[in-house]
């Protein structure tokens, strides 16, 4: 199962790279939300599955689940989204006021 875990990882690594080196925001931007999800699978595919008892006072089991994983990525998932919801605003933004999303006409690298 890691192995599977490892290369849908990699795959979404790439497609996030892709879409990172483009010239639209909006792939940008998707690309970005793309290696957050990613980064996401890879802290839970580290974490591992572990199999035992809650951490909890007064329960006798000899092995505990480790929470730590699952801490990690709730806060990823938050940070990823609120990341997202501000680029896209500028980058709604930007589009009002310039008329583009293209980088190389944001620039003013226009080529003719």
């Amino acid at each position: 199962m890691e192995t599977l875990m490892s290369i849908l990882v990699g795959t979404l690594f790439a497609i996030g790279t892709y879409l990172i080196l483009t010239k639209s925001l909006l792939r940008i931007i998707l690309g970005t939300s793309i290696i957050g999800h990613s980064v996401n699978l890879l802290i839970i595919t580290m974490g591992g599955l572990k199999k035992g008892g809650p951490p909890l006072l007064g329960i006798t089991d000899l092995t505990f689940a480790d929470s730590l994983p699952q801490a990690l990525l709730l806060t990823a998932i938050v940070i990823n989204f609120a990341t997202t919801a501000l680029f896209l605003v500028l980058s709604y933004r930007a589009y009002q006021v310039l008329g583009t999303d293209d980088t190389e006409q944001l620039r003013g690298n226009e080529d003719e």
